[in-house]
C-alpha cells in the first residue's frame, strides 16, 4: 500500500475542495492505466479535504464522533476498509460496530474521490457513497498481538458487511516496522525505515500495488511522487496475507 500524505495547512487547494488541474488528472489516469496493463495495480483512491471526514474515537467501548475540518493527529493506519453506503450516517453506524470490537482505538471515515468530483462526468442521480474507513494503529496492531476473539469478531462483522453489500474491500497492513517512509523534496528522495510511532499528516490517497519486494515499491514511488509535484511524504507498507481458511 502506497499512501501519500495531506497536510491541511500546506494544501489549501485540497482543503477548499478545488478540482485538481486537468493535466494532473490525465497524468494519473495514464499512470494507473499503465500499471493495470502490467498487472501491478490492484486498487487505489484519492481522498478529499478534512472537512469531508469523520473521526471516531473509542475509549472503554464508548464512542466520540468528531466531524472535520481538522488537522492530523494520530494518522498511522493499521487497516483500510472501503464501504459502499447510502449516507455518511450509515457508514458511521458500521464504523461504530467495528470500533466497539476494538474497545479502545480510533477510526477515520472519508468519502473517496469520484469521477464527478474531478469534472470527468456528471454525478448520477443514484450515485452510491463510497467511504474509506481507516483503522489507526495501536500497540497491539504494531506488535501483532490482537486477541483471537477480536480477530474473530472483526471477521464476523466483515462477513455481515459483505452480505449486506456494504464491504467492497478490506486490507490489513503489516506493522510499521516493515514499512518505509519516503520524503521527497523537489524529487530528491530520503528513505526512513520503520517502525514509526505516528504520522501527523492525513492520508491524501492510496494505491494497492503488486511488487516483488518493498525495495521495488520504493523505486516505483519516485514516479508516483513526481506526478504529485515532487515534494511529498509517502508511506509504503506491506499488506498482510489473508489467513488460511480452517480445514473442516
Amino acid at each position: 500500500m502506497m499512501m501519500h500524505k495531506h497536510d491541511p495547512k500546506a494544501d489549501p487547494q485540497t482543503e477548499a475542495g478545488e478540482t485538481p488541474p486537468p493535466e494532473l488528472v490525465a497524468a494519473m489516469e495514464a499512470y494507473i492505466a499503465g500499471h493495470v496493463a502490467r498487472g501491478t495495480f490492484i486498487a487505489g483512491e484519492g481522498l478529499g479535504s478534512s472537512s469531508t471526514r469523520t473521526r471516531l474515537t473509542f475509549r472503554g467501548g464508548r464512542c466520540t464522533i468528531k466531524h472535520g475540518p481538522y488537522e492530523g493527529e494520530h494518522e498511522l493506519p493499521a487497516a483500510a476498509l472501503l464501504l459502499t453506503v447510502r449516507t455518511r450516517d450509515e457508514a458511521i453506524g458500521w464504523a461504530q460496530r467495528y470500533g466497539k470490537i476494538l474497545v479502545d482505538g480510533e477510526l477515520e471515515l472519508g468519502p473517496v474521490t469520484e469521477g464527478w468530483d474531478l469534472g470527468l462526468m456528471p454525478k448520477p442521480d443514484d450515485a452510491p457513497l463510497r467511504v474509506l474507513v481507516l483503522e489507526k494503529a495501536d500497540a497491539a496492531t504494531e506488535a501483532g498481538t490482537r486477541s483471537a476473539k477480536q480477530k474473530a469478531d472483526l471477521t464476523r462483522l466483515q462477513t455481515e458487511m459483505t452480505k449486506a453489500g456494504v464491504l467492497v474491500s478490506a486490507e490489513r497492513l503489516q506493522p510499521s516496522s516493515r514499512a518505509k517512509r519516503l520524503f521527497f523534496k523537489d524529487n530528491d528522495l530520503r528513505v526512513v525505515d520503520g517502525p514509526f510511532t505516528e504520522s501527523k499528516e492525513l492520508i491524501g490517497g492510496y494505491a494497492f500495488m503488486r511488487f516483488p519486494s518493498i525495495e521495488a515499491a520504493v523505486e516505483e514511488t519516485r514516479a508516483y511522487a513526481a506526478l504529485l509535484g515532487g515534494t511529498i511524504e509517502v508511506d509504503v507498507r506491506p499488506v498482510e496475507e489473508p489467513e488460511p481458511e480452517p480445514v473442516a
